[in-house]
């Protein structure tokens, strides 16, 4: 844990007792603040009574008494409209702020040198971060990974010199983030996302330039539009930009050419990286992600030696185009989180050859986005709900069967893949929500795993329950 003692003997108010909200209280409570907390959920409060936190509904506190009000990023701020609690807070002139703003506060207050990479973007920022503090890792530093990747910030260790911070923050933790400066700050890209909870694209771009505007190095990736002009403005206010693209050349920073990542650094080209055989960092979108990794550690200091070994081994973020098992000519690929038609996509346009396992709990749009990829598909497994509409859609142009569930569909996809001549892949990569069969993506991945596992003569490339 992180006590937060920025605020101690502050009395501060916070709102939201979920996992990082109770974190978060336990923080300040432990750096020796104040703490009143409250949620709207009854068994969260108990909860956090029961942990110790001071707990109280926050329209009964003195607001002109709080040093802070500190906000769960799942309350919305501004839009649809702001939460009570966000307007008692505006009213008495007390600031909002998140659990990212704390972590930064204490770095500044404690080891203001320590290295803190913070990576947003609307897609690939899982995968980046996992991949940035692998090659950290691997390369022997001591490094804390969290934030929006699952863990939340303050319950990492204490910021110390030497101590390596990789942060994922989404859009919502960077508008509570007000003097959020990390040493290298990467925004991958920007296409619309959470505009429910934003109001309009540029309010969305806006928030997510913070992050990059207060970076010491800014690594952007400039194949959008939106990006590409925040990387210019970001520049002409004095911030060092790395610009990195999957798309085309660029004059200073990182791009792919094919699966090569090639530097480009004052008029000289040179070849830092090949993701060629790296079967954890396949597609386009992955070549965005490896560039991004690679400008960032770059930036922190890293060797390009190391950064090449880390990318070598980079094992993969669960249920993201992983990699879990192989048997003959045939890769079997947990794709889980793919629960919509976009989500799927990049997974299909990196493989030629694939026994494409969707279906579930369908999603408004269905699968038609995806017509352009067909042709990679061998054969589609279909499941859940989602079938009969799956079905339709791919018609005459894809063979498909109706499996209905995940164990039918794997056991049919792999024993046709078997008698493959070529390189295949048996892809769950479902374009759709696991709800109709399965608690959640995780729970749905996991059990593919498992199914792979239970195959006869596979090679697995990860651990499962049973076999772990």
């Amino acid at each position: 844990m992180i006590p937060v003692t920025t605020f101690k003997g502050k009395d501060v108010a916070l709102f939201g007792l979920g996992g990082s909200g109770l974190a978060t209280a336990q923080a300040l409570v432990a750096g020796g603040a104040n703490v009143t907390a409250w949620d709207d959920n009854p068994d969260s409060v108990t909860k956090a009574s029961e942990a110790g936190v001071t707990v109280g509904d926050l329209r009964s506190i003195d607001w002109s008494k709080q040093a802070a009000f500190v906000l769960s990023p799942g309350v919305p701020l501004t839009h649809p409209k702001p939460h009570w609690t966000a307007d008692l807070a505006k009213a008495a002139g007390v600031e909002i702020i998140g659990d990212v703003e704390l972590f930064v506060r204490e770095r500044r207050a404690h080891a203001p040198d320590c290295p803190f990479i913070a990576i947003t973007g609307t897609n690939g920022k899982s995968t980046t971060t996992a991949l940035i503090a692998h090659i950290l890792r691997e390369s022997g530093r001591d490094t804390q990974l969290g934030g929006n990747i699952g863990t939340a910030v303050l319950t990492l260790d204490e910021p110390k010199d030497g101590r390596f911070y990789v942060v994922e923050c989404s859009s919502y933790q960077i508008d509570l983030a007000p003097t959020l400066n990390p040493t290298a700050g990467i925004l991958l890209n920007l296409t619309p996302d959470h505009l429910d909870r934003h109001g309009t694209m540029q309010h969305y771009a806006d928030i997510k330039e913070r992050l990059v505007a207060g970076s010491r190095t800014a690594v952007i990736g400039i194949d959008d539009s939106y990006c590409a002009l925040i990387a210019d403005r970001v520049e002409r206010a004095g911030v060092t930009v790395e610009r990195i693209s999957k798309r085309s050349p660029v004059a200073d920073g990182i791009y792919a050419d094919g699966m090569k990542l090639m530097r480009a650094s004052v008029g000289a080209v040179s070849e830092i990286a090949d993701l060629d055989g790296i079967q954890t960092l396949k597609g386009a979108h992955n070549a965005q992600n490896a560039a991004a990794a690679v400008a960032a550690c770059l930036a922190v200091g890293l060797s390009a030696e190391e950064i090449r070994s880390g990318l070598k081994s980079f094992p993969g973020l669960k249920h993201r185009m992983q990699p879990v098992g192989r048997r003959g000519q045939a890769v079997f690929v947990n794709d889980s989180k793919a629960t919509n038609a976009e989500a799927a996509a990049p997974a299909l346009s990196s493989y030629e050859r694939i026994y494409w396992i969707a279906g579930g709990l369908p999603k408004e749009g269905g699968i038609a986005s995806l017509a352009p990829l067909f042709p990679r598909i061998v054969k589609a497994y279909l499941i859940g709900e989602a079938a009969p509409a799956f079905a339709a859609t791919l018609g005459d142009g894809v063979r498909y069967e109706i499996s209905g569930t995940l164990d039918q569909a794997v056991a049919h996809a792999a024993a046709d893949a078997e008698s493959d001549t070529v390189a295949s892949a048996v892809m769950l990569s479902p374009a759709c929500a696991s709800f109709d069969q399965f608690k959640n993506f995780e729970v749905r991945g996991d059990a593919f795993v498992q199914l792979v596992a239970d195959l006869q003569d596979v090679t697995m490339l990860v651990e499962t329950g049973k076999r772990s």
